[in-house]
C-alpha cells in the first residue's frame, strides 16, 4: 500500500473516484491510499450513493480533507470492511488529539454533527473509497462540525498519520495472511 499527501489543491467533484485516477495524477501504481484538501462539490449526475440520489442530496462543503484508496483485488464487500477500517483509524487518529467522535457505520460525528462524507465502489479494474473530512464548515449544505474547530490545524500531517496507520493496518493483515498454516 503506497500512500502521498499532495500539496496541490484539488476539487473533488465525483470524478476523481475513477480505476486509475492515482495512477494518471500522481503516478503510484497499485494499491494506494492519497489525500489532498479542496473544494468538495458532487452533483447528482456524479454520485455513487444512489441511496443520495434518490434522495436528491448532493455534496458541498468549501474545503475538506479528502483520501481517495484504491485496491486491484478487492471485491465490493472486501472495500466496505476496508472503508469502515479506515473510518475507524480516522476515529482513532482524532481521540489521540484529545477529540471525541462518534462513528456510525462509515460516519463521523462530532458534538451530533456530521464531520465525513464517505463512499465504496467498484469499477472494472479496481475498488475505490473516497472519504472527506470537512475542514471548515462555512458553505456547507448541512449543519456540519469541522476538524478546525477540534484543533486539527495542520491538517497534512493529521492525514499523513491517518494514511500512515492504514499502511500499516493493511500490511499487517496481508502479514497475517502469510503466517498461518491452512487447515485440510
Amino acid at each position: 500500500m503506497q500512500i502521498h499527501f499532495t500539496d496541490k489543491e484539488i476539487k473533488y467533484t465525483g470524478k476523481e473516484l475513477s480505476p486509475h485516477w492515482i495512477y494518471k495524477n500522481f503516478n503510484i501504481l497499485g494499491d494506494a491510499i492519497v489525500s489532498f484538501i479542496g473544494e468538495v462539490d458532487v452533483m447528482l449526475d456524479e454520485m455513487v450513493d444512489i441511496e443520495d440520489v434518490i434522495n436528491n442530496e448532493p455534496i458541498y462543503s468549501k474545503k475538506m480533507l479528502n483520501f481517495i484508496i484504491e485496491c486491484f483485488d478487492f471485491s465490493l464487500e472486501q472495500m466496505v470492511w476496508a472503508q469502515r477500517l479506515f473510518v475507524s483509524i480516522i476515529k482513532e487518529t482524532l481521540e489521540t488529539h484529545g477529540v471525541k467522535v462518534l462513528r456510525d457505520g462509515d460516519d463521523l460525528f462530532y458534538d451530533n454533527r456530521k464531520l465525513s462524507v464517505s463512499i465504496a465502489t467498484k469499477s472494472t479494474t479496481s475498488s475505490l473509497v473516497h472519504t472527506a473530512l470537512n475542514i471548515i464548515k462555512e458553505g456547507a449544505i448541512i449543519n456540519v462540525s469541522d476538524l478546525s474547530e477540534m484543533g486539527i490545524v495542520d491538517v497534512k500531517n493529521f492525514a499523513l498519520e491517518v494514511m500512515e496507520h492504514f499502511k500499516f493496518e493493511a500490511e499487517s493483515i496481508k502479514k497475517a495472511t502469510y503466517k498461518v498454516r491452512g487447515l485440510n
